[in-house]
């Protein structure tokens, strides 16, 4: 079984001492790639250095997460930027709204994803999209680029099953992680009138672990716990479901 953590944070802290042992884990449960979404400037040098540990597994995106849009939002563009002029990366990821923990700069999440989503368009790149209280938002700023060829990623996907269907007749795939395995999450729910061929599956590593180490730690070698309740929800074999993720993770990406 091959599979592939379409958004882990590998690079962070928790991460700094045990990196090896957290990736052998992984690839001993059939995870073969790990895309490294970007945060900020100060994430950068960590996730460049992993992928050059790791050339061909650890692969990096880049841009500017919406909770990191501050005051100095273009100053973190520039650098993002300049980054994607120098070389190539994957996906312009992870960028979007988020409404949840703080609204001061709203205007200006609202620039940075436009301007990034009009990146990904110039240089034909997907993008990966971090939405959180603000999935309608998210959807309207998306159809306009949608319509003129951008895709990619609503990562983390928790919306309902309209907000699963107006993404994916955007032509967008839907992110599936830990939030999977929580009983009162309603992705079942979501899901049940979407294909598998709109599904990728992801970890968000260290972030949202799965059931059953939910309070600890994630990593990518629980994706095997993500995709087994996947499998049971959209009733398909295990295998079946790792090689249309797989597949669609690869249409996505490139490779």
């Amino acid at each position: 079984m091959i599979l592939i953590d379409t958004h882990c944070h590998l690079y962070g802290e928790e991460f700094k001492d045990d990196i090896g042992a957290v990736i052998e884990r992984a690839q001993k449960q059939g995870v073969t790639r790990f895309y490294l979404p970007a945060i900020d400037s100060e994430a950068i040098p960590g996730m460049l250095e992993l992928e050059i540990e790791y050339p061909g597994v650890c692969i990096s995106m880049m841009g500017l997460h919406p909770c990191y849009v501050k005051e100095n939002y273009r100053h973190e563009l520039a650098i993002a930027e300049e980054w994607l002029a120098k070389r190539s990366f994957v996906a312009i990821g992870e960028i979007g709204l988020d409404f949840y923990w703080d609204k001061t700069f709203v205007k200006e999440q609202y620039e940075a994803f436009t301007i990034q989503m009009q990146w990904a368009l110039d240089k034909q790149l997907p993008i990966v999209i971090h939405t959180r209280n603000a999935m309608e938002e998210t959807i309207e700023a998306v159809k306009p680029f949608a319509d003129k060829g951008l895709g990619g990623i609503f990562h983390c996907f928790s919306g309902d099953a309209n907000a699963a269907k107006r993404v994916t007749d955007m032509g967008f795939y839907l992110g599936i992680g830990g939030v999977v395995t929580y009983k009162n999450s309603g992705l079942a729910e979501a899901l049940d009138k979407i294909g598998p061929e709109y599904l990728v599956l992801e970890t968000d590593a260290p972030y949202l672990t799965p059931v059953p180490f939910r309070g600890k730690r994630n990593e990518s070698s629980y994706l095997t716990y993500i995709i087994e309740k996947l499998a049971a929800i959209k009733n398909l074999p295990v295998q079946e479901l790792a090689a249309i993720t797989t597949a669609n993770a690869q249409k996505i990406f490139g490779g």
